[in-house]
């Protein structure tokens, strides 16, 4: 693997000065890795943490185009999510799953575009990829709890032009049809002037068929729906015919990235760049096993329009002897996402009778007053969201000069985000209705469905309705009727409605520092103070809870925050949480050879804290107050080494302990209606070893990777439970195995993970091994290499109840094959990636909640088998 540092960390001079050593290495051995994980240049081998680093090559051999490819590559690093630009990765088995901040540091160049769902930014055109395994806060902050992951963009050079395309057909074995068609540009336009410019156009076809559901749900019961009651006259048949297709999960997408670089004077560099590109994935990328391998039954659209664009500015510079980079950075997102979300009303069509106002919607009437009838329409919840994203990024760092006996950098860093959550689980027509059917009008004794009300439903001692006739509601009503005139729409076609303004700032400075004490031995130290506020103003709930507030429904469609119970507590709304703190590390290495070095790193990291708004309780009737949770920190003891044998065999390896206290992790408490909040389950501990080794044999180059973790919980996980005494929901302060929180519907465990539970999502082992052979063919140097990949199977969530609605993945092993030719400038390769076309599962998830939808969940897979060619020239 031949790698050299970018332009930002030293000048294009040295850095093609490097490349060409680098190449020359490569050529009677193992190519030197140079990475900038530390912020300043320098050899992997070098650098006291445990890191990978996947070169240009590498990225092209093993057909990586985002996340989900670089991914399973990276022994350390699992991922979960629905699809591309819904994933979020997750380092040594750290897996928070809940709160405000993502666990992993994800970053394009040197601007951080850190959150949950990452985008799936498109691998072309990258000198490489960079992961760096446990906490980085030290250099990368908040979002580095457990890990960092660095995308390294080719720069602009200014001694040469360079122009190079990529033209690609593939194909799912099974599956559709797709392509790519890929280039790049660099011009020098000055002696002291370049650009670089990158775009490219991707069609993915798809694998996953929607099958008509021929009126059966996945288990073979009918799809037919009671809607609430037991009311034979009530009912609804699922059918999906109209949308079923094969190979529904398509990918298109396209963008590019520009980028100059100016010296505008000896030891200067300025390098705006913008980076840009719109994603549109349809369907799940996950499948329904009951249903049939790779294919699911949707009733709804599902589809992810998903754009956005980066704008960076780095500068990089000397003043005397000090060496200076500032790092600008605006980062603007923006998804349109459409879910089925059926399944949630199959879900409340199962609690049985009295759930008529949930799923009995009229409209297309008939007739006026007494005498009016409605139609029913089709009551199923589909999601539709339009988030918008913001940040804008500074960071400045300063390094002593190199002649000093030791070598600091100082810096600064700030970061203002500001998120726009609109958000529906809605119902087609809801907002046009007519009325809807009271709660227990279905059953009532001679009622008649979809006539307007006269009377109000009331329920005997025994639990049967009937009509109150002192509870007058509608004068013109039927008295018979049990159709309650309005909607229950709260926003547009929204039943149940989330729309936020959520605004971050983080400010930190922050040194790291290198001393030799001997030539051989250095220690290193770093320290980051950090201040962060969060501030969240907006409205989630159903009628009800904007009525408990005094709004009317439904709001306004033109308007936003027109209803605002965030934080009822407070005059203007508005939920706050601040916090500061400090994390750090200390490292000491020992090069006892110019090739091998052993080294121990100790670290910390954090993810703040966040407030939680209240929730209502459906049997309360009323809005009740959650705590806010609290901060979570990750402390690392690793020890490793760093080794090269005779320039032909390279192995790294490390070994780790990490604790991991006040785990952030999101609960759905019973008698919320489905609304969730975020607490503090308690303390973890990790126990690992990871590796990588290459050894270089004449044509013959083997390559090898892996990770074993061992995370299990630390103590008992209590639930979280609603207090009626103090109407406030918290975690419970002691628990007891086996027993139920009391007055708890459904029944609520005390324990929701004993002690010594693994962690979830997270297998235990996970690792790839190549084999590549170069050889020459007359005039042509080819090419043909193998691989496998494999993992152990894992758990899918933290709660045991949970856990064993959903199941565990399965582990397996898949192979990977390719080949190819060069000769001058161009080349063509062949690929046949999961070639026996194995299911490897990573995760499994739910549509809702674990314990009312773990009967439609779906299990994301690797890639089924998909094969290809790819001719490219370079110029």
């Amino acid at each position: 693997m031949i790698l050299s540092a970018p332009a930002l960390a030293q000048a294009p001079a040295a850095d093609a000065a490097a490349a060409d050593a680098a190449a020359a290495d490569a050529e009677q051995g193992l190519g030197e890795i140079v990475v900038t994980a530390t912020r300043s240049a320098q050899s992997i081998q070098k650098v006291p943490i445990s890191m990978q680093a996947l070169g240009a090559e590498k990225l092209q051999e093993r057909q990586v185009k985002g996340l989900s490819d670089f991914a399973a590559l990276l022994p350390s690093v699992s991922f979960e999510g629905i699809g591309p630009g819904r994933n979020t990765a997750f380092f040594r088995g750290i897996v928070p799953a809940g709160g405000a901040y993502a666990s992993v540091g994800y970053y394009l160049d040197d601007m951080p575009i850190t959150g949950t769902e990452v985008p799936d930014i498109h691998a072309y055109d990258l000198e490489r990829v960079e992961a760096l395994s446990g906490p980085q806060g030290t250099l990368y902050g908040a979002g580095s709890l457990a890990g960092t992951i660095r995308l390294i963009t080719n720069k602009p050079k200014l001694d040469k032009f360079e122009f190079g395309y990529d033209v690609e057909a593939n194909k799912y074995g099974k599956g559709d049809f797709g392509g790519q068609l890929e280039s790049y540009i660099n011009v020098p336009l000055a002696p002291t002037l370049a650009v670089r410019a990158m775009g490219y156009y991707r069609r993915d076809g798809g694998y996953i068929d929607n099958t008509p559901n021929n009126g059966t749900f996945n288990d073979g019961s009918s799809s037919t729906l009671t809607l609430g009651d037991n009311n034979p006259n009530t009912s609804y048949t699922l059918d999906n015919s109209d949308i079923a297709k094969d190979d529904y999960n398509t990918i298109r997408e396209f963008g590019g990235r520009f980028q100059l670089l100016w010296q505008p004077t000896e030891g200067w560099d300025i390098t705006p760049e913008i980076t840009a590109q719109k994603q549109v994935a349809r369907g799940y990328f996950g499948y329904d096993p009951r249903v049939g391998d790779l294919e699911v039954h949707d009733y709804d659209q599902t589809k992810n329009d998903d754009r956005w664009y980066q704008a960076a500015l780095s500068i990089h510079g000397h003043i005397g002897d000090w060496d200076i980079v500032s790092a600008t950075g605006y980062f603007k997102r923006r998804t349109r996402t459409l879910n089925d979300y059926t399944y949630y009303t199959v879900t409340y069509d199962g609690f049985g009778p009295g759930y008529e106002s949930y799923l009995q919607f009229f409209d297309n009437c008939t007739g006026s007053g007494a005498s009016q009838q409605c139609q029913m329409i089709n009551p199923t919840q589909y999601y539709h969201a339009d988030t918008h994203r913001n940040k804008f990024t500074q960071e400045l760092r300063i390094s002593t000069p190199k002649d000093w006996p030791f070598d600091v950098t100082v810096g600064g860093f700030y970061q203002r985000q500001k998120n726009e959550l609109n958000t529906s689980y809605a119902i087609r027509g809801l907002d046009t209705i007519t009325g809807y059917t009271a709660t227990g009008g279905g059953d009532v004794a001679g009622g008649l469905i979809g006539v307007p009300a006269m009377y109000g439903i009331a329920y005997d001692e025994d639990g049967n309705p009937y009509f109150d006739t002192s509870d007058v509601i509608n004068a013109n009503g039927n008295p018979l009727g049990t159709m309650i005139l309005g909607t229950q729409a709260v926003k547009g076609d929204a039943f149940y409605y989330v729309e936020q303004d959520q605004l971050y700032h983080d400010k930190a400075i922050f040194a790291e520092g290198h001393y030799n004490i001997t030539p051989t031995l250095k220690l290193t130290g770093g320290i980051r103070y950090f201040w962060t506020d969060y501030k969240v103003r907006g409205f989630a709930g159903v009628a009800g809870s904007a009525a408990g507030v005094g709004c009317t429904t439904p709001l306004p469609d033109d308007e936003r925050l027109t209803c605002v119970n965030t934080n009822p507590n407070a005059a203007d709304g508005t939920g706050r949480y601040k916090e500061d703190g400090e994390t750090h590390k200390v490292a000491l290495d020992w090069q006892f050879q110019p090739d091998k070095m052993v080294y121990f790193n100790y670290s910390t990291g954090f993810r703040p804290g966040g407030f939680n708004r209240p929730l209502r309780i459906r049997s309360l009737g009323k809005i009740v107050n959650v705590a806010p949770f609290k901060s979570e920190t990750l402390t690392n003891f690793e020890v490793g080494v760093k080794t090269t044998w005779n320039n032909i065999f390279r192995f790294n390896a490390a070994v780790y302990y990490e604790k991991w206290n006040n785990i952030q992790y999101g609960v759905v408490v019973s008698g919320a209606q489905g609304a969730g909040m975020t607490g503090n389950a308690g303390k973890a501990e990790v126990k690992g070893i990871e590796y990588d080794a290459d050894l270089r044999l004449g044509k013959v180059t083997i390559s090898t990777s892996g990770a074993f973790n061992d995370a299990k919980l630390k103590g008992d996980f209590c639930n979280f439970a609603l207090n009626t005494e103090t109407e406030s929901i918290a975690q419970l302060s002691s628990c007891t195995l086996g027993e139920f929180v009391e007055g708890s519907s459904p029944p609520t465990p005390q324990v929701a993970a004993a002690n010594g539970t693994r962690l979830p999502r997270q297998p235990r082992f996970k690792g790839t091994t190549s084999i590549r052979y170069d050889t020459d063919l007359g005039d042509y140097a080819a090419y043909i290499q193998g691989a496998a990949l494999y993992q152990t199977g894992a758990t899918q969530d933290l709660n045991v109840e949970s856990n064993e609605l959903l199941g565990n993945t399965k582990g397996f092993v898949s192979f990977d094959f390719s080949g190819g030719i060069k000769k001058d400038n161009w080349s063509v390769t062949l690929f046949l990636q999961n070639a026996f076309d194995k299911r490897g599962q990573l995760t499994r998830n739910t549509f809702c909640s674990i314990d009312f939808c773990a009967n439609s969940s779906r299990t994301f897979t690797i890639k089924p088998q998909f094969f290809g060619i790819r001719f490219g020239q370079k110029f």
